[in-house]
């Protein structure tokens, strides 16, 4: 089974790209996608139907913000939308999808960018979907959590770490965040695979950032330590341009 997860910075955007003629070749199994910036009624479903996807989709109730969804060959058995906390459901954060014994989750998790009130949120979304999350694996134990997660983990993980203190996405409440649950027994696929500096999946578009690798690496594809075996191959698809992020890739046996 291959797995994609992807923030697309507007799905419309992306299509015009060529996205859908990129999904065609790549040809996950099941792709989650965050920040589309679209109610259901503006996005091209029918575009995914051809190629044998079916769509799953939580937008914002604000137009032209957040956004999650989940593209699947496989027709899931059950879908869940949102965490059932209507404060961050509002926003369009999370969605997930059961297909046997695997449950898939694509998260978009807020940016704390703005500081302050928003990065309060941050936290708050932070703790409230590590208990989701937990609370998920007591009945279904193995999950993939696919998505963007505004943090970047360790140093390896950022440019020039030593410029980044104090910076959203490299606090260490957010990094620690990240340590707690990991070892809440999550993996960190990629590092699975690839334990190599200066693997990003994020650029800014200022000052010719993604041409000069100055990145984060913010998307990730974490998977429940139940699911160690089963892992075939974790990569990051840093070549693929629809977006600032660019497609992280997991395999599963």
């Amino acid at each position: 089974m291959k797995i994609i997860s992807y923030n697309v910075n507007g799905i419309r955007a992306a299509i015009a790209k060529n996205f859908a003629g990129w999904v065609q070749k790549e040809n996950p199994d099941i792709i989650c996608l965050q920040e589309t910036k679209a109610q259901p009624e503006q996005i091209d479903t029918a575009l995914f139907s051809e190629l044998g996807y079916e769509s799953y989709l939580h937008s914002a109730e604000k137009k032209g913000y957040s956004g999650v969804a989940i593209l699947t060959k496989i027709t899931p058995d059950n879908v869940v939308i949102g965490m059932g906390v209507s404060r961050y459901d509002i926003e369009g954060r999370v969605i997930r999808a059961d297909f046997g014994d695997l449950t898939v989750v694509s998260v978009y998790v807020p940016s704390g960018t703005t500081g302050g009130i928003r990065q309060d949120y941050k936290m708050d979304f932070l703790s409230s979907f590590a208990a989701f999350i937990a609370n998920l694996r007591k009945q279904r134990p193995n999950v993939v959590v696919c998505g963007d997660y505004n943090i970047c983990h360790k140093p390896i993980d950022i440019n020039h770490p030593e410029r980044q203190v104090g910076v959203s996405g490299f606090l260490p409440e957010e990094r620690q965040w990240i340590t707690d649950f990991i070892a809440a027994g999550m993996i960190d696929s990629f590092r699975v695979f690839d334990q190599r500096p200066e693997k990003y999946s994020w650029w800014s578009y200022r000052a010719g950032a993604r041409a000069n690798n100055a990145g984060w690496r913010i998307d990730y594809l974490f998977t429940s330590d139940s699911l160690h075996n089963r892992l075939k191959n974790g990569t990051i698809l840093s070549d693929v341009v629809h977006s600032d992020h660019c497609p992280v890739l997991l395999e599963l046996e």
